[in-house]
């Protein structure tokens, strides 16, 4: 995912001279850090939201996600209508912020428009969950990014331990944290105003330093 960034920005007339700050939630955050050491002069800035550059293994919701997916993507006759999927999802989650995160990815099919489809290959999503919370580089490994980097995370969630914070400035010595108080995990569905104000916040001095 790392190298289709890159490969992204390589070929994007408008970026690919351009240091852009990377922003990621979850894996996305992963990603973003580990664009960061492997090119650690190519970016102004990261700001992984809610993760750790650490392995770590997903909460059992990731596969109950996955299941709830699979039900709409499966059901007979094809679905057309988001409420409708939003009535299979309540099955498997309460929380209606979670639901409509997870419906963002539920967009009209392309062949067939008034049928829905999931963006996401729910096959290789399901049978690659017990490694999609690994992180390719390791405490030992000489990585190092020296830009700034803004780590979000959920005051109620454990994507970003404690201890977790050692690592965390061993591969990113400019670190900073900022913890959003009332969420979990999914810190822009479920604190958005808050979450995007400490971004902005942060992406301006950055921008203003350089």
């Amino acid at each position: 995912m790392s190298e289709d960034v890159e490969h992204f920005l390589a070929h994007t007339d408008s970026l690919a001279a351009a240091k852009p700050i990377l922003i990621g939630h979850s894996m996305g955050a992963k990603v973003a850090m580990t664009c960061a050491l492997r090119k650690p002069t190519a970016y102004s800035g990261i700001v992984p939201l809610d993760n750790a550059p650490v392995d770590a293994a997903l909460k059992s919701d990731f596969g109950i996600y996955v299941r709830g997916m699979q039900e709409v993507e499966n059901h007979n006759p094809p679905l057309t209508k988001q409420s409708d999927a939003d009535k299979i999802l309540e099955k498997y989650e309460s929380n209606v912020a979670i639901r409509q995160f997870l419906l963002t990815n539920l967009v009209k099919d392309e062949k067939d428009r008034k049928t829905l489809r999931w963006r996401v290959p729910l096959g290789i999503l399901a049978k690659n969950l017990d490694n999609m919370g690994d992180f390719p580089f390791k405490g030992d490994d000489e990585a190092r990014y020296q830009g700034p980097t803004l780590v979000v995370r959920g005051g109620d969630s454990r994507y970003v331990a404690d201890e977790s914070l050692p690592v965390i400035g061993k591969f990113f010595p400019r670190f900073e944290l900022v913890d959003i108080a009332g969420a979990g995990h999914w810190v822009v569905s479920e604190k958005f105003e808050e979450t995007v104000e400490a971004v902005v916040e942060w992406c301006r001095r950055v921008v203003d330093q350089e």
